[in-house]
């Protein structure tokens, strides 16, 4: 199979280790960015996006079984070429943040849209597949703390807790000030020192070893679609401490220490909990359920779908698209 990816991000590393799953499932293909520059500054402007339909026009003519848009900004670009089925995959914040009314908008004439969550299926309000991002079961796993401490460098004090925050601060659906207030509130209750650690900007490669370094993840996002974050510190067997967004609940069920919270008297009831209790979590059974290749699989059958519904090219080679139940015209 062969597919045209279109993204905002061509190095966001949970769409790129799926695209390296996929391929070793038979699926080649190339990768369209929108144009444009973005920093955690600047974000792209709509004429980028604009400026990238007629490259996407053309590079669809060389023989793709579909178009994958991933976000929802990239849809009206993938719908703007009438040869080629369209999967969706939306990410979270364009089902909840302001790119929300353009997913919506462009879900109905997509054949398949993919999201990460229950949650985000509701707050969508259509039919689609949920299909949570999946997680390297090879790269993220257990390693000794103590080890994994010097690797970070934060040995120098084997007495502090130590409470990961894996985004940048400017992030603001992060809700980093949140994170700080019950961080701080916990380090005055306990008699141990606890310091949030906020790691952004590393090498992908290296986030298992902060994971396997600190006592607990805080997750305090005001919204997420299914957060990676959490995905990999159960496959690190980090306790996890999150408020009650996205997919959090239900990848946290059965798994111990571990709390989700709504409010922050629970966020620091939980955090204390797992910090006196000073264990790891059983949370790695419960990753192997979004492991990279089971979720690999459940897309290639999307992808299998979407193509084998698709009816036979028309005079001239363009391909005609069924109108089925995703409301996608000829």
């Amino acid at each position: 199979m062969h597919v045209l990816t279109l993204t905002t991000n061509a190095d966001a590393p949970f769409m790129t280790q799926q695209q390296a799953a996929l391929a070793e499932r038979g699926v080649s293909g190339t990768t369209i960015s929108v144009a444009g520059e973005v920093d955690a500054d600047t974000d792209r402007s709509p004429a980028d996006y604009v400026r990238t339909v007629p490259r996407v026009i053309q590079e669809a003519r060389n023989g793709y079984d579909l178009i994958h848009a991933h976000y929802g900004l990239t849809a009206p670009m993938a719908l703007a070429q009438l040869r080629q089925p369209v999967v969706l995959s939306l990410w979270g914040s364009d089902v909840h943040g302001p790119a929300a009314p353009v997913s919506r908008l462009s879900a109905p004439f997509c054949d398949a849209v993919v999201v990460m969550s229950e949650e985000m299926r509701t707050a969508l309000g259509r039919e689609c597949t949920v299909i949570p991002d999946g997680v390297d079961l090879e790269k993220f796993r257990p390693e000794p703390q103590d080890r994994a401490k010097k690797r970070v460098g934060w040995d120098d004090d084997a007495d502090a807790h130590e409470i990961l925050f894996p985004y940048s601060p400017a992030r603001g659906v992060k809700n980093y000030t949140r994170a700080e207030r019950v961080v701080t509130v916990v380090d005055n209750l306990l008699e141990r020192p606890v310091r949030l650690r906020t790691v952004y900007g590393v090498d992908h490669d290296a986030v298992s070893d902060y994971m396997n370094a600190a006592d607990a993840l805080l997750l305090t996002s005001d919204s997420e679609g299914s957060p990676n974050s959490v995905k990999e510190a159960l496959a690190c067997n980090l306790p996890v401490v999150a408020v009650d967004v996205g997919d959090v609940r239900e990848r946290l069920a059965g798994v111990t220490p571990s709390h989700v919270a709504t409010t922050d008297e629970e966020l620091i009831r939980g955090l204390i909990d797992v910090l006196e209790r000073g264990e790891r979590s059983n949370g790695r059974e419960a990753a192997r359920e979004v492991s990279i290749d089971r979720t690999a699989d459940r897309l290639l059958t999307v992808y299998e779908r979407v193509a084998n519904t698709t009816s036979e090219p028309a005079a001239g080679g363009e391909t005609r698209h069924a109108e089925g139940a995703a409301g996608r015209p000829e």
